[in-house]
């Protein structure tokens, strides 16, 4: 992509500032986490910044970071990537409803469980870093070994009927497509 995802200019702001804002209009605090020497674009006043512990431990490292920052503020998280750009309140707002008295909630899509953009109860910190402890860095292993709520695809279309929600931006040619599904033209 040239430079990071998170400081890609997604109109007026940047998709980190996107996500955040979107994330924000439903819950707070809300919490980013990134690498130990990242740089972060400004991020809206209230924004906690937690960083990865150890390097290279993939989503579940940020992940636990995460929740532990959220200890004492929240009990449980809505979890999203940097580069969903087309994520919708109304997704982030149906995910929480669906965890219900379970650990997580988690879209389950034909191939594989949608991890980063779940629901999870900040107690689950401490299963995670058991798992990060035993080098099982696949965040799938938590589903199964958490008391998930699974989530069809289906039933979130009500909110977002394409599901961009789940769209990911890994390519220039993603890039552009989102700038241009957000109304944005791509320069």
């Amino acid at each position: 992509m040239g430079r990071p995802k998170l400081s890609l200019p997604f109109g007026e702001e940047t998709m980190l500032e996107r996500v955040v804002r979107i994330v924000g209009e439903v819950v707070s605090p809300v919490v980013v986490v990134a690498a130990t020497a990242q740089e972060l674009p400004p991020l809206p006043a209230g924004t906690l910044v937690a960083r990865d512990e150890i390097e290279g431990q993939g989503p579940l490292g940020g992940l636990v970071a995460g929740l532990a920052a959220l200890n004492g503020h929240a009990e449980a998280a809505y979890v999203s990537a940097c580069d969903t750009p087309l994520l919708k309140a109304g997704f982030v707002r149906d995910l929480i409803d669906a965890l219900g008295t379970h650990e997580m909630a988690v879209p389950r899509g034909e191939e594989f469980h949608h991890t980063l953009a779940a629901v999870y109860r900040t107690m689950l910190e401490s299963r995670i870093r058991d798992l990060i402890a035993g080098g099982r860095l696949q965040s799938q292993l938590l589903v199964g070994e958490s008391d998930a709520r699974l989530v069809e695809l289906a039933e979130l279309r009500a909110v977002d009927p394409d599901l961009d929600s789940l769209r990911n931006v890994n390519t220039p040619e993603e890039y552009e497509a989102a700038l241009r599904l957000g109304g944005i033209r791509p320069e």
